[in-house]
């Protein structure tokens, strides 16, 4: 019997034939000598606030250290959850800590949301493109995925609202995920009429939203917007509808794995719940550390330098498409995050592309792998330009031309 044999595992129904994630597929290629990658959502390693964090580590465990080693609550140790409330209330969605559950990075969170509302046929709303994970955690746990398209402005209410009409109530959506502000894969940002709109539909449909905002602080071009969270603040009802997803997984560092989630306390409940299955705590040592690392006032200091290089290096590479690729592809100018959504052509397959570009040395994601469609052709590429240097970008975006030559 070989480890090929069907009857030798007897796998669940949903990881009997498993697909991947189209990102992490890529990976083999990233040591090819001399390869460019656009690929991976990495943060720059080199804003990693290393110094800061060795300090902030090493008085976590000189002060507190049985709280460092030993098993910790699984809610999060206090003292964090302390510091992320003062943090939400800081950037207008005050919330206390008793609805704040640490998580071992914000997809943990999704994933016990998951868990939570989503059993086989349940159908969630999703934006058209959207984060390939969420589709992954969505498609294992059997729900019914429905896609609404987005565009430059975040998804489209004229559209989410006739789908919700059109559903009959019984079989109508009642969770929505939403990535509303500098969007993976697009960089769009949900504006501010349709973010009333999702407000007043969650409010009508008795919708939960769950808004997830890893990037939302890496503005570039002035303030970041408001929160769907902090935008319900002042209705109870509505903002017990909300479910917000935070991370310091690309403002400090991803290897630290602290992510949290506000909610209100029923929900935060279950996903204890969740979690004491899963990994029963987030490392205390880590927890206690970014409580310091907060307390002391680095993340504000940390997310404008962050800022700033993300800054140079999404103009690098706008710049570098328009002078390298002008008239050949269209693109939205990011207001901040990590990624820059492009279009080839009409009638070219970014895939197709991708096979050049492979042999050109540079990396990109197709659209099609942010779509639950993932089968068919997609013209449009994610390009991430958090990780390469600004020389690295230029490069890689002559490759990118030299590639879409021979499609």
């Amino acid at each position: 019997m070989t480890s090929t044999d069907a009857t030798m595992f007897p796998f669940a129904s949903a990881f009997q034939q498993p697909v991947g994630s189209p990102i992490r597929e890529l990976f083999p290629y990233l040591s090819r000598p001399g390869m460019i990658s656009f690929a991976g959502g990495y943060p720059a390693a080199s804003t990693f606030d290393t110094a800061a964090i060795g300090q902030c580590m090493a008085e976590a465990l000189a002060s507190h250290p049985a709280e460092c080693l030993q098993y910790g609550a699984t809610e999060g140790v206090p003292a964090l959850r302390e510091a992320l409330s003062r943090q939400m209330g800081q950037a207008g969605a005050p919330t206390p800590a008793e609805r704040i559950l640490v998580t071992s990075g914000s997809q943990q969170g999704f994933d016990f949301l998951v868990r939570a509302f989503v059993e086989p046929g349940v159908p969630v709303i999703v934006e058209a493109p959207t984060y390939p994970a969420a589709i992954q955690a969505l498609r294992l746990a059997g729900a019914r995925l429905v896609p609404v398209r987005a565009d430059a402005e975040g998804i489209d209410t004229v559209a989410l609202d006739q789908c919700l009409r059109d559903c009959a109530p019984a079989e109508r959506p009642r969770l929505i995920y939403l990535v509303p502000t500098f969007a993976n894969p697009t960089g769009a940002t949900l504006s501010l009429r349709r973010r009333q709109e999702v407000l007043r539909l969650a409010a009508q449909y008795e919708l939960l939203v769950i808004e997830d905002d890893p990037y939302g602080c890496l503005a570039f071009d002035g303030a970041p917007p408001a929160t769907l969270l902090s935008m319900a603040n002042g209705e109870p009802a509505l903002r017990d509808r909300i479910i917000y997803l935070g991370s310091l997984s690309k403002t400090v560092a991803p290897g630290l794995r602290i992510g949290w989630m506000a909610a209100h306390p029923d929900v935060v409940r279950r996903a204890v719940l969740a979690k004491q299955a899963s990994d029963l705590c987030t490392p205390p040592w880590i927890q206690r550390a970014m409580a310091a690392y907060l307390d002391a006032g680095h993340l504000r200091g940390q997310i404008a330098r962050i800022v700033a290089v993300y800054r140079d290096k999404r103009d690098a590479m706008v710049s570098a498409l328009d002078r390298e690729l002008g008239g050949r592809v269209d693109y939205a100018r990011p207001g901040g995050g990590m990624f820059v959504w492009a279009s080839l052509p009409e009638g070219v397959d970014s895939t197709a592309l991708l096979r050049e570009a492979i042999e050109e040395n540079v990396l990109f994601v197709p659209g099609k792998a942010f779509h639950v469609a993932t089968g068919q052709p997609s013209p449009a590429l994610r390009l991430s330009f958090a990780t390469p240097s600004v020389a690295e970008i230029e490069e890689g975006v002559r490759r990118l031309a030299r590639a879409l030559a021979r499609v």
